[in-house]
């Protein structure tokens, strides 16, 4: 698993999720009045500023896309670009040389929303209907959230959502739970436990005592036949994403990393937010695995080892417990030794595990500028991007050329490498580069269930999850990375969040490794959140959040 996954939802929630203060309409004269429909339906014939990957054999050859225009009764120029999107836009926006629509030019919601309020982009809240777009308002109205996730601070709706989903209900589970929802699980050697005549524990003392008993026995030694003094018996990254020391955290109340905004805001049941890193069980872990530290039972390269360095100790049969999102792709030929470590109670005979939000819903995938004379027909052709079969096509590439057929439950399969390479003398990858379309695509977790088969590991990981972690979890309460903050909320982010990152991040990994708290350090310490920002920032994020539910609450009947 790449290091860098841990950022993503950080970067989405900061990048793709801001917008302004005033109301719909703007200095230029709309043709319609703002919130109202355009009637005229005269318009067939469309120009689309696009987004492509550069493997693209290109839109307008697009079966998938022309059968879909051809449905509508329009037809399409596609003007498409990888190189320099941003620019072209900006250009032809200055200059009021508009197209049509934008399409995947990857707007953020501050620019939906100053391009809506000048008159730029239209509003596309009042043909979000039954009668104009049946299939995204059937979403919509399914999931209050995703349109929450799209509804600017003024109210508007000036981007189609685009996102993926990967849940639970992909793989015909009652509850719908997201792939991220528990990014770490913990395993053990179970064959080093039987060879010492040890349970797998269940709480975090009894984990103290068989590590100290994988270290005295040097067990990567006596089972492996490694070198002496080999013997790791546990090993993370520090506050790394799938392979973390955060799971651990559990047995205090939490498992949020404490160094990263998002993960570490923890929205209570109440629906107040909160962050850990003042909290007195936080410090209460810090220094309780100090002492494993210092015991010599946490791998001391915990702090600097990359993902690489730490899955070759693994897989050598090094390590006694570690983290990863599945045992076989860590521990390698040593993989029948390990089973799942169950989530551990702590010190007070307790455990609590911070979930995570799935999110991602992106806002700025399709807009329709005021240049267009017809939404109404175009808005025809891109709520067909919201049909599951279609959006498969889309993502993947065409029924009969990237799925071949269907299994027995009427799920279509994906291409092998094998028989892409035999057919096309490409990968099932390079094909599915060449056929996607970039846009509003939007699959949801129950299209893996109904429409389309999941990636084996993905299911495989899915189960897990299901069958094994969330029975540990008591509650699901999660904040919504999707949330739309004001341009004022994104300043006040943007002020503090990196120097209020670093600080927790250094003082975390500073007590972990050498110690050294006491009330007065610790009183220091919480005074310096202080001055980092901390108070605005969890205002801002309240606020947020407020306004999310209040959306969903309307939106929700």
């Amino acid at each position: 698993m790449n290091t860098t996954v841990k950022r993503i939802g950080a970067a989405i929630a900061v990048l793709g999720i801001t917008a302004s203060l005033v109301g719909c309409g703007g200095s230029k004269a709309p043709t319609v009045e703002p919130g109202t429909v355009n009637p005229n339906t005269e318009q067939t014939s469309f120009n689309i500023i696009s987004g492509i990957s550069a493997l693209s054999g290109g839109y307008d050859s697009n079966e998938v896309l022309n059968t879909m225009a051809e449905n509508a009764g329009i037809s399409i120029t596609w003007d498409t670009m990888s190189d320099s999107l941003t620019e072209q836009v900006n250009i032809r926006i200055a200059g009021g040389d508009l197209p049509d629509a934008f399409n995947a030019v990857g707007f953020s919601n501050y620019e939906l929303t100053n391009y809506g309020q000048d008159g730029t982009l239209i509003d596309l809240t009042p043909y979000i209907t039954e009668e104009y777009m049946p299939n995204l308002t059937k979403i919509l109205e399914e999931h209050p959230d995703i349109r929450a996730a799209i509804t600017m601070d003024d109210g508007c709706i000036y981007g189609l959502p685009a996102g993926e989903q990967m849940g639970t209900a992909g793989i015909g589970k009652e509850e719908d739970y997201n792939i991220y929802t528990i990014p770490q699980y913990s395993m053990i050697n179970k064959a080093w436990l039987d060879q010492l005549g040890l349970e797998v524990p269940t709480t975090l003392d009894e984990l103290h005592d068989v590590l100290v008993a994988f270290k005295e026995n040097d067990m990567s030694a006596t089972y492996y036949g490694n070198d002496a003094g080999s013997t790791i018996p546990m090993s993370f990254g520090i506050d790394q994403w799938c392979w973390g020391q955060n799971i651990f955290y559990a047995g205090f109340g939490f498992t949020n990393w404490t160094n990263d905004i998002c993960a570490d805001l923890l929205l209570q049941p109440d629906g107040t937010v909160n962050f850990v890193s003042d909290d007195d069980n936080y410090r209460a872990a810090l220094e309780y695995f100090h002492n494993w530290f210092s015991e010599g039972l946490i791998d001391q390269e915990a702090f600097s080892q990359t993902d690489t360095q730490y899955m070759a100790k693994c897989s050598q049969g090094q390590v006694g417990v570690a983290t990863w999102w599945y045992i076989e792709e860590l521990m390698g030929d040593h993989a029948s030794d390990y089973v799942f470590l169950p989530v551990l109670a702590g010190p007070d005979g307790t455990s609590n595990v911070t979930v995570r939000d799935g999110g991602g819903i992106n806002s700025g995938n399709l807009s329709i500028t005021s240049a267009c004379e017809s939404p109404i027909n175009l808005l025809k052709f891109y709520d067909q991007w919201y049909a599951p079969e279609n959006v498969m096509q889309l993502q993947y590439g065409p029924i009969g050329t990237y799925f071949t057929e269907q299994d027995e439950n009427g799920l279509w399969k994906s291409i092998t490498d094998e028989e892409a390479k035999a057919k096309f003398g490409k990968s099932a990858g390079e094909v599915k580069g060449e056929y996607e379309a970039y846009g509003p695509k939007l699959i949801l977790s129950d299209y893996y269930a109904t429409t389309f088969e999941m990636e084996p590991r993905a299911v495989e990981r899915l189960t897990d999850l299901y069958d094994y972690w969330m029975p540990f979890v008591k509650d699901t309460t999660a904040y919504p990375i999707d949330c739309v903050y004001t341009q004022d909320e994104l300043d006040t982010i943007d002020k503090w969040r990196v120097d209020f990152e670093n600080f927790v991040a250094e003082q975390e990994a500073t007590w972990l490794r050498d110690g050294g708290i006491t009330d007065e350090t610790w009183n220091a310490y919480k005074e310096n959140l202080n001055r980092y920002g901390m108070q605005d920032l969890l205002e801002t994020y309240q606020a947020a959040y407020d306004r999310y539910t209040e959306t969903m609450s309307e939106n929700a009947a």
